[in-house]
């Protein structure tokens, strides 16, 4: 299974296409422009997500609900492009708004000053459109299409917010994804800890005033995912290694960790393996430290990765930089911008880890037939009980 998107900021539009998905495969969009929804939602989004409303079309790939097999083409329209249509157009560039809208005073902590040496940019503007985090809703529509599969597999993925800057939100740890959807969705900041809201809005109010940004840490539960997917035999079949591959994909993500991560290196060994247990069921564990993953596959515990964001690095107090014609000192460039992301970080991150559990099911099973693969997993479900 792979994927593609295409699309800029404010160009017309975001595609996607992903291509190995079964035929077969009910689809409801209508959960697909939740996922969206709740992308744009959350305290601490700028004013954009008031303009946007994001929903998808389906133009390829699916029929009366179900996919076909064959590649399966999304697009997100960009409503805000009625006014970017002429600094955007594909083929003139002879309007003054378009000249107006060039970016020559590069972002502290954005791509667009790499980005301009690396292809050559003299209008930052051409790095800023792809770079930017607004790509992330064509992926969050690919994800939420793999987070159907894998429900109707019995896999179930659900991500949240720990920590915003300082403040710790989401204390316990809980591992029951169901549980943790009626917890995180009774709330703006998807926290477990309600009786923390407010002290986050204090202090993403805080932050605003002072033209500043804060970012943290967003945890992703995978529950149901069977025992063995990925492998040990080599450093690029791991599958927790391609989950943080995908997870530091993300922009702003910093750092990424499974189970425990960093905290694991500061315990005693005893502390962190999981004792594994036999019940009637089958094969199991006692704690989940390791978060899912031994030897580089899955255990059948839940699946979790935890995934650092860096504060969104554009200022309302911009940061200094210097024009990249006259390299004279300045203030760099101003675009509209949130306060924090974080909310939205959850529901992207939780999207790309179904990307990449849904394509390690697909490496591991026949996957052209959705009926067949039920069964498929239902009979290695079986055969991993009586082991």
């Amino acid at each position: 299974m792979i994927y593609l998107t295409a699309g800029e900021s404010h160009g017309p539009q975001l595609t996607g296409i992903i291509e190995g998905l079964p035929a077969g495969l009910h689809i409801d969009v209508d959960a697909i422009n939740d996922n969206l929804a709740k992308r744009q939602g959350g305290y601490g989004r700028g004013n954009r997500q008031q303009i946007e409303h994001d929903t998808v079309q389906v133009v390829g790939g699916m029929r009366h609900g179900y996919t076909l097999g064959s590649p399966l083409a999304l697009v997100v329209k960009n409503r805000d492009h009625a006014h970017w249509s002429e600094v955007m157009d594909p083929l003139e560039n002879d309007s003054e708004n378009a000249q107006l809208r060039q970016l020559k005073h590069p972002r502290p902590g954005h791509a667009d000053l790499v980005g301009g040496m690396k292809y050559g940019h003299r209008d930052l503007r051409n790095v800023l459109e792809r770079s930017s985090a607004r790509e992330t809703a064509i992926r969050v529509a690919l994800g939420s299409v793999c987070q159907q599969f894998l429900e109707q597999l019995g896999i179930k993925v659900v991500g949240y917010v720990k920590q915003l800057g300082p403040l710790v939100l989401s204390s316990e740890d809980l591992l029951d994804v169901d549980q943790i959807r009626r917890e995180v969705e009774a709330n703006d900041m998807r926290v477990l800890d309600h009786d923390k809201v407010e002290e986050a809005h204090e202090l993403i109010l805080k932050t605003k005033k002072e033209g500043d940004t804060l970012g943290g840490i967003v945890r992703i539960v995978a529950e149901g995912m069977p025992a063995g997917l990925g492998s040990y035999i080599s450093w690029d079949t791991k599958l927790d290694a391609k989950l943080a591959f995908a997870v530091m994909g993300v922009n702003a993500i910093k750092g990424v960790s499974i189970g425990d991560g960093f905290e694991a290196a500061t315990r005693p060994g005893s502390m962190v393996m999981d004792e594994i247990l036999h019940e009637d069921a089958g094969w199991t564990r006692r704690t989940d430290h390791l978060g899912g993953f031994e030897g580089g596959m899955t255990n059948g515990m839940p699946v979790i990765v935890n995934a650092a964001m860096k504060p969104i690095p554009t200022l309302y107090k911009p940061l200094e930089t210097a024009d990249i014609e006259t390299k004279e000192r300045s203030k760099a460039s101003v675009e509209r911008s949130d306060t924090t992301a974080l909310t939205a970080c959850s529901i992207v991150l939780q999207s790309v880890v179904c990307l990449e559990l849904a394509k390690a099911v697909c490496d591991e099973f026949q996957s052209s037939s959705m009926e067949r693969l039920k069964k498929q997993i239902a009979e290695y479900r079986e055969e991993l009980a009586r082991y």
